[in-house]
């Protein structure tokens, strides 16, 4: 008797190449790709970010991108068409200025006795 573990693969719908235009082209950050509802509406993201419901290939995906409203849209809309569901807001608790920053630790002062 052999098991067989049954990988759970995850579809690529935006190429590398396309990930890095979209910041340049309409200002957007794809964060969560093909996400999981879970990982999807989790609040540790930015406030500025939108859940994206699109179809492709018949099945229905959820993407959490930042960005404004409409370049959200103008990126999905060109990509996807007709397929482009709904734009909803994110659930993420962190300001938009802090998003993705490390507090560096400076030297450790010396206490005065």
């Amino acid at each position: 008797m052999s098991t067989v573990k049954d990988k759970e693969q995850t579809k690529i719908i935006w190429s590398k190449k396309e990930k890095d235009s979209s910041k340049e082209t309409y200002g957007c950050e794809i964060i969560v790709e093909n996400g999981k509802p879970s990982d999807v509406r989790t609040t540790e993201a930015p406030t500025d970010c939108f859940i994206v419901t699109y179809e492709f290939n018949e099945e229905v995906h959820q993407d959490l991108t930042r960005g404004s409203r409409v370049s959200v849209f103008d990126m999905y809309y060109d990509k996807f068409k007709k397929g482009l569901k709904s734009i909803d807001y994110g659930h993420g608790n962190i300001k938009p200025n802090l998003w993705g920053y490390q507090n560096t630790q400076g030297p450790k002062k010396k206490k005065r006795k």
